[in-house]
């Protein structure tokens, strides 16, 4: 039995991060957004949610999601977990990584961002390095009196 290659950007045909058909891969995504965008103006919630869920966990979804956000002018910024996908290898497996099972949310935490040369952004942090900071602050303001 052969395989042909259909041209669509899929898992199993795809062996890295530059073999991707991205024209493919785009035609796909906009595709299944256009369906979404119909179903809305129809009132077909089920049929919304379903097409939803489709686009969340294609192939060509995550591979566009993963191109958006490493291809862009914040590419080279980590965020809050400091991990950067900068080669096409750390790519590819970050599409694969995307995947609902085995997903345990870690508690937040603040962490400084640096944007630019000067700008810096502060991120969430959990409850209770928040109370924490607040009795620190708390403990300071009552040295000082």
């Amino acid at each position: 039995m052969t395989v042909e290659k259909t041209g669509a950007a899929s898992h199993e045909i795809v062996e890295g991060w530059h073999d991707i058909d991205w024209k493919a891969t785009n035609r796909n995504v906009r595709r299944l957004q256009a369906r979404i965008v119909k179903a809305t103006k129809e009132g077909r919630w089920g049929k919304v949610k379903a097409l939803q869920r489709l686009l969340t966990h294609s192939f060509s979804g995550k591979a566009m999601a993963v191109r958006r956000v490493t291809e862009n002018d914040g590419g080279a910024t980590p965020g809050v977990d400091k991990i950067i996908w900068d080669t096409p290898e750390e790519k590819a497996a970050a599409v694969a990584t995307l995947k609902q099972r085995g997903y345990h949310p870690q508690p937040l935490r603040r962490v400084y961002i640096t944007i630019g040369a000067s700008v810096t952004r502060k991120t969430q942090r959990c409850s209770s390095e928040k109370d924490q900071h607040r009795d620190a602050d708390d403990e300071r303001a009552k040295a000082r009196r």
